[in-house]
């Protein structure tokens, strides 16, 4: 886990501060409301203030990467899933139905193995090696943005560190947010990770031409997640399957409708 995450604050003002001189990211608001009343470790005020001067400056820098999308008519959407869930195999997907022009900035702790894949379709990416980092942060975004053509894309997908706890927390500067869960991880994954589902606008339950050989509950699953968060889209994804597919790429494009 990163040493200045609220998963695991334990710093001094003195490190949070040279922490920020290499890598600055905050807390989201609710997430963050949410990890201090859970954990009686952060409920000290010295640690509430700490994460709120985080917190701040990440969600400022998160509203400047929103005005770079809005200014160039771009509609960006942050990809958050444990890893394995398929984020990058439904963009490579994407690319052969999708109608939209898109563009990808890839997190992962190393490698560039993701970005390679998605450039071998024809697609602009832009890999970031996070370290240690579980996440990405809208200061790691913001350099990934000077690299996307944003005049000539319609979209850019932010695909996140694979992770279902503390992406949830940072607001990256997206504008919608699609969480992935698997057929093989189980039917208890929104049960156990709230916070990741409740800042989804849309749940895509992938990996479906495997549920006959799991004991996955997929109408539990849809439960748990409309108890969570009552109007989130949900879709099932098999990626074999095109029209699948396109089902995920129309309501992108109902997306991109709405904000005309």
């Amino acid at each position: 886990m990163c040493a200045d995450c609220g998963c695991s604050i334990t710093q001094t003002d003195s490190e949070v501060k040279e922490s920020h001189h290499h890598h600055d990211h905050s807390h989201e608001h609710q997430a963050a409301h949410e990890t201090l009343h859970h954990n009686p470790q952060l409920n000290d005020k010295k640690t509430i203030s700490v994460i709120t001067k985080i917190l701040d400056k990440n969600n400022h820098e998160a509203g400047h990467n929103r005005a770079h999308f809005d200014k160039n008519d771009v509609l960006c959407i942050n990809l958050m899933s444990s890893p394995g869930s398929g984020k990058t195999t439904l963009l490579e997907y994407m690319a052969d139905v999708a109608d939209f022009k898109f563009g990808v900035i890839e997190g992962d702790l190393e490698t560039s193995r993701d970005a390679d894949r998605i450039k071998a379709k024809g697609i602009p990416a832009y890999q970031i090696q996070t370290g240690s980092a579980c996440h990405l942060d809208a200061f790691m975004v913001h350099k990934g943005l000077h690299d996307m053509p944003l005049k000539e894309i319609d979209v850019c997908f932010i695909e996140n560190v694979g992770n279902l706890v503390c992406p949830a927390s940072y607001d990256v500067g997206s504008h919608l947010n699609i969480v992935l869960v698997s057929v093989p991880e189980g039917s208890d994954k929104i049960e156990k990770y709230p916070v990741m589902f409740r800042q989804a606008d849309l749940i895509l339950i992938t990996k479906m031409d495997l549920v006959e050989h799991f004991d996955y509950d997929i109408e539990h699953e849809k439960k748990e997640a409309r108890k969570i968060k009552p109007n989130v889209d949900i879709l099932e994804l098999n990626i074999k399957d095109n029209a699948s597919i396109q089902r995920v790429v129309d309501w992108i494009e109902f997306k991109r409708k709405m904000r005309n």
